[in-house]
């Protein structure tokens, strides 16, 4: 298979696992669809890699001092993912962290906390999981063994393997805990769902506390620390660079000033969506995200009713 066939099939596996998880969390779970689910990996550099299943992709950090995963997808996947770290030559988890609260990158905490991996990610992370906070209330509270135990605002760093692994907190952007991820040494940053890659317009989850402004400003704090070496692990889609995260920040910050300035003009947002203010920026129209629902929270963000 080219690298390219890899790569949207990794992407098509990823965005169906999304949609898994917004929909049904919990029957997602136990479906047995995940039985044919295969993990692919790829080497970014060489402590670090992703594993592409069916959810967010996961990133991975290994060395002779232990494993830090980045997010694990769904429950069904955690002995398949366990079994990819492995093959990579690398110890059983030893940290895990998670970009923020879905389902599709956190299903598989509870089996990885008993496991023995200590878990760690935004405060509001655990906090919607603890309470299954939602503001539509359409989540269960996730068992203890599932909830992180090391939570931050701004961030925390990871020593190890010879490598600083920085957590970076955001500001709302997909939800209200969100952190991106940067290998100083390797020159790789995970973005989780502040960075959709071509296969989806962006998920702004409203009832998690997202804001599209958020995620403008969490892809300049990205490109700030990136070179044109940079590999960039969306959350969803193929590994992409730094040209792609600024065409995607672009993206962003183009569709607000178009919707604001028609709110502005007292347009309606049925009017706003027949301008087509997202068309022409290479997304796949028919992704989990599509065009007129991107507009419509562009509209909600910016506190249109």
């Amino acid at each position: 298979m080219s690298r390219f066939a890899k790569a949207k099939n990794a992407l098509a596996l990823s965005a169906a696992g999304l949609s898994l998880s917004i929909g049904a969390q919990a029957s997602a779970q136990g479906n047995d669809r995940f039985d044919k689910v295969e993990i692919k990996t790829q080497q970014l550099a060489p402590s670090v890699a992703v594993l592409f299943g069916a959810g967010g992709n996961i990133g991975v950090s290994h060395g002779e001092e232990g494993t830090i995963l980045i997010d694990d997808q769904f429950a069904p996947l955690t002995g398949k993912i366990q079994t990819a770290v492995e093959t990579l030559g690398a110890k059983p988890v030893k940290f895990l962290i998670n970009t923020h609260w879905h389902g599709d990158h956190t299903g598989g905490n509870e089996n990885l906390g008993n496991a023995g991996a200590v878990i760690m990610a935004h405060d509001n992370v655990r906090v919607r999981m603890a309470e299954g906070k939602r503001r539509d209330g359409s989540f269960k509270p996730s068992p203890a063994a599932a909830l992180p135990v090391v939570t931050y605002a701004e961030g925390v760093k990871l020593h190890l393997n010879g490598e600083e692994v920085r957590v970076i907190g955001l500001d709302p952007a997909h939800t209200d805990g969100d952190s991106i991820i940067h290998w100083t040494k390797s020159n790789v940053i995970h973005m989780g769902d502040t960075f959709f890659f071509r296969g989806s317009f962006p998920y702004i989850d409203l009832n998690s506390g997202g804001d599209v402004r958020g995620v403008v400003a969490a892809a300049d704090k990205a490109l700030a620390l990136a070179n044109d070496d940079t590999k960039i692990i969306p959350g969803h889609g193929a590994i992409a660079n730094k040209a792609d995260l600024q065409a995607y920040r672009n993206m962003n910050a183009e569709v607000i000033a178009k919707v604001e300035s028609a709110m502005s003009a007292g347009k309606t947002i049925e009017q706003i969506k027949a301008m087509k203010p997202a068309d022409g920026y290479g997304v796949k129209p028919d992704g989990f995200i599509k065009a007129d629902a991107f507009v419509e929270a562009v509209f909600k963000s910016l506190g249109g009713k």
